[in-house]
C-alpha cells in the first residue's frame, strides 16, 4: 500500500528542534546546539568534556552533580541545559585560579583529608563554596544542614565539616 502512513510512523517519537544556547562555562563563552530535553550534566560531561560533576543518582538526591549557575548551586542532573542561556556556569574545573592554584576550599579539603574515594568530592566542594558565599557558616549545625543534600557513601563527613570550618575562618580573616 504505497503512500499510506503506518500507525507506528504517526505515533513514533518526534525529535525536538535544536536550540542554540550561548552561555559562559568556567569563564569562557560557549555556543551550544542543544536538544531541549538534555540535562546540564549530560552537556557538561558528554559535549564539553567537563567530567568533574558526577552522575550519581541522576534524580537530584545525591549532590554529586552540583555546579554553580550564576554563583548559586544547582543540581545539574535536574537542570535543563537550555536554562543556562546567557548565564554563567561554574564547574569544579573552573574553581582553581588562572595559574592553577587550588581554590581555598579545595586546599582545605586536601588538608583535612575530606575525601576517601573522591566520587562525591567535586559536588561537596561546589556546595561548600556556595555555603561560604551565602554565609551559612555560623556553626557546625548550619554547615551540616546546608551540605545535607550532598551524600558521601564513604563517610568523610568529619573531614568535610572541618574543611568548611577552616575555609570559613580563613575567609573571615581576609
Amino acid at each position: 500500500m504505497a503512500g499510506e502512513t503506518s500507525a507506528a510512523t504517526e505515533l513514533g517519537p518526534r525529535f525536538a528542534e535544536v536550540v542554540e544556547v550561548a552561555c559562559a562555562v568556567n569563564g569562557e563563552a560557549v555556543l551550544l546546539p542543544l536538544d531541549p530535553r538534555e540535562s546540564l550534566l549530560d552537556v557538561l560531561r558528554e559535549r564539553l568534556g567537563l567530567t568533574g560533576a558526577k552522575k550519581g543518582c541522576d534524580h537530584g538526591q545525591c549532590g554529586a552533580c552540583t555546579v554553580h549557575l550564576d554563583g548559586r548551586r544547582v543540581l545539574s542532573c535536574l537542570t535543563p541545559a537550555v536554562q543556562v542561556r546567557d548565564r554563567a556556569v561554574t564547574t569544579i574545573e573552573g574553581l582553581a585560579g588562572p595559574d592553577g592554584t587550588p581554590h581555598p576550599v579545595q586546599r582545605a579539603f586536601i588538608e583535612h583529608d575530606a575525601l576517601q574515594c573522591g566520587y562525591c568530592t567535586p559536588g561537596q566542594i561546589m556546595s561548600a563554596v556556595a555555603c561560604l558565599a551565602e554565609g551559612h557558616t555560623r556553626d557546625d549545625d548550619e554547615i551540616r544542614e546546608y551540605l545535607s543534600g550532598n551524600l558521601c557513601r564513604c563517610g568523610a563527613y568529619a573531614g568535610i565539616l572541618a574543611a568548611v570550618r577552616q575555609a570559613a575562618r580563613a575567609g573571615s580573616e581576609d
